[in-house]
Order: C-alpha cells, then sequence, then structure tokens
C-alpha cells in the first residue's frame, strides 16, 4: 500500500515516535523510507559582519544537529534491518521543502510528529505539521505526543 515513507525528523522525542511508527509501517509493506532534516538557512537575521558570523555559527549548529537527528533515524531504521536512505535539506519555508521532498522522491506516505500546541502558542508559534497537512496531495500520518 504504501511504496515510499517520508519521514521528516528533527530530533524531537515525537519525531522519534513517528520514526517507530513509520518502521511499523515500512515492515509491514516492506516500504522504501527516507528521512530529512530541514535546515532554514535564512532563519538568522542581523547585520554586517556580526551577521556573518552569527549565520555560520547557526548553520554549523544547524547541520550538526540535523546529522544527529538522521543519524537517530538510521539507526532505528537499521536495528530492525529496514534501509533508509537520508538527507539534510535547506529551504526557508520548512512546509514546503517537506512537501517538495515528498514529490521528488515519489514518496506515498509522510508520517511525522507533532507538538499538540494549542491556542495562543499554535497560533504564535506555528505548526509545520498544521501546514503540511493543510497542502499535502498525500496521505500524512501525524504521530502525537
Amino acid at each position: 500500500m504504501f511504496k515510499h515513507i517520508l519521514i521528516p525528523a528533527d530530533g524531537s522525542d515525537n519525531a522519534q515516535r513517528a520514526i517507530e511508527k513509520a518502521i511499523g509501517l515500512a515492515q509491514i509493506f516492506k516500504s522504501q523510507v527516507t528521512a530529512i532534516y530541514v535546515i532554514d538557512p535564512y532563519v538568522f537575521t542581523g547585520a554586517g559582519t556580526d551577521f556573518a558570523y552569527g549565520h555560520a555559527e547557526y548553520l554549523s549548529a544547524a547541520t550538526t544537529e540535523g546529522k544527529l537527528a538522521l543519524q537517530v533515524a538510521q539507526d532505528a531504521f537499521q536495528t530492525v534491518g529496514i534501509e533508509i536512505t537520508t538527507a539534510l535539506v535547506e529551504g526557508h519555508t520548512v512546509y514546503k521543502v517537506i512537501l517538495e521532498k515528498a514529490n521528488e522522491i515519489g514518496a506515498d506516505l509522510i508520517v511525522m510528529g507533532s507538538h499538540g500546541r494549542k491556542g495562543l502558542e499554535k497560533l504564535i508559534l506555528g505548526s509545520v505539521t498544521s501546514q503540511v497537512l493543510s497542502h499535502a496531495h498525500l496521505p500524512v500520518l501525524v504521530v502525537r505526543d
């Protein structure tokens, strides 16, 4: 039923729960699996040399965090004998990057965590998961905390 599963991994506990659900689905359906970590290269704002220094530091930290999150996903899948492709992907609008990657790889399911924010917190912080759900043209399995 699901030939290719995309997992946006962010290193959170919710993402780890999504990985666990995706493992079960991949085992049942013998699915190909891709995990991505999205880095927003434009999130840092500043001016002059302070911007350049801060931006480089941010990208370095984000890349390190992304590699760790992807390694955790890879280890989880490899432990049960499932091959997984991983990728660090850059893009300003995270939900769009996730959907573009899903389209690019021919994913037919996205499995992702949600922090389950509500009310004012959700309004202020926004939600990548909400945006993916609103704009996706393929099934999305949301694993909540």
